[in-house]
């Protein structure tokens, strides 16, 4: 298995740190992506520029490979079923990319499989939404494209009903949740199991994105173990082959709920790579290559900063504060090799780990303040 051909569908930063754990395997990677600029381009042993969302790109990239896998759900389904059916691995599957692409399938997957998530009403466009107002206050959530906070709206009241959007979505309820968590499950072909310790992530009040996490996440060992059941009630309801990402809410009342999957490694483990025995990136590569899954054991308390780009600055990044960064001990930078940085833009992230709760915390906020991403200005 090792010395398959493997192929990853998406060359951004994902796909850059899955090559940093592939090279310790001397594993042959070929990537595709549309961007001739993709952080993959110039480490990834082959790359290929082109559509992820073209049949026949993704059929003609996957054809003279054993394995393809993804680090973006936003590709050609029936391309991957076509290589299926001829006999290359593809993991995820393509039956569970399907029905992950559609947060409307997705929800109705949780319901038909008992999987605890929120209320929810399946709509078809914004005059849709309209017959809804008892059901608000609600996030309407695009069916498709939505991601890092892009696809959702908040709807409090009616004098909201202007931000729906005019295309298939949901609605789900609003959950008075107390803390957001997620569990990152592998399972390779045999069925062998694993999961990584529950985290708890703090979203950015406005971007709707993981802005920082700490691991493992500060919840009692009860609720602990309903995280990680209900992950793994998940990953086995879906069969998946590879990582599934499970984000929850923690309700007031102490209940779990689903609240989206993604079928890859996923921001809220990005903290592996150094705070635990086998990081996700190596332990996708061993689900996928139906191999024994690594130890998920954490070394110690840790906690993960996204690096996010400036508001106000485009252009060549550049990189602030990493003399007071790479002074501080047990902190660790990792970049995504983005020449251009954008307003919000993840540019990086950092890594940091400590032994005593109350410092990891601290580091946190020294982080924050510290490191900034912004431009070269002419």
């Amino acid at each position: 298995m090792l010395s398959s051909r493997i192929g990853i569908l998406g060359g951004g930063q994902l796909g850059l740190m899955l090559l940093q754990a592939a090279v310790d395997w001397n594993l042959d990677i070929h990537v595709l992506d549309p961007d001739p600029e993709a952080p993959c381009r110039n480490i990834a042993p082959h790359f290929t520029q082109g559509s992820l969302q073209d049949y026949d790109t993704v059929y003609e990239f996957g054809k003279n490979l054993h394995v393809i896998t993804i680090e973006i759900e936003k590709v050609n389904v029936e391309a991957l079923e076509a290589l299926e059916k001829e006999g290359k691995r593809v993991y995820p599957q393509p039956s569970v990319i399907r029905k992950i692409q559609d947060k409307r399938i997705q929800k109705e997957f949780y319901a038909q499989n008992k999987l605890p998530t929120a209320d929810f009403i399946l709509t078809q466009d914004r005059q849709d939404v309209a017959r809804h107002i008892s059901f608000l206050p609600a996030f309407h959530k695009l069916g498709k494209d939505g991601y890092d906070g892009r696809g959702v709206q908040r709807l409090a009241s009616a004098d909201d009903l202007d931000k729906a959007f005019d295309k298939p979505g949901l609605l789900e309820k609003a959950v008075d949740f107390q803390k957001e968590l997620a569990v990152i499950v592998a399972r390779n072909a045999n069925g062998e199991v694993k999961t990584f310790p529950t985290v708890e992530m703090v979203f950015h009040p406005e971007l709707n994105l993981v802005e920082y996490l700490f691991a493992p996440a500060q919840i009692d060992q009860t609720i602990d173990a309903k995280a990680q059941q209900i992950a793994k009630k998940t990953a086995e309801a879906f069969e998946i082959v590879g990582l599934l990402a499970v984000e929850l809410f923690l309700t007031r009342e102490g209940d779990v709920l689903i609240n989206e999957v993604a079928p890859r490694p996923h921001n809220s483990g990005h903290h592996t790579i150094r705070a635990n025995v086998t990081s996700q990136y190596e332990q996708h590569w061993r689900a996928i290559l139906n191999l024994p899954l690594g130890s998920t054991h954490a070394y110690g308390p840790s906690a993960m900063v996204n690096l996010l780009g400036e508001d106000g600055y485009q252009g060549p990044a550049v990189y602030e504060g990493m003399e007071k960064l790479l002074a501080t001990e047990e902190v660790f930078p990792f970049l995504y090799w983005k020449a251009t940085t954008k307003p919000f833009r993840k540019m990086g992230h950092i890594t940091i780990m400590d032994k005593n709760i109350d410092a990891l915390k601290e580091k946190v906020e020294f982080v924050k303040r510290n490191i900034k991403v912004i431009s070269t200005k002419d």
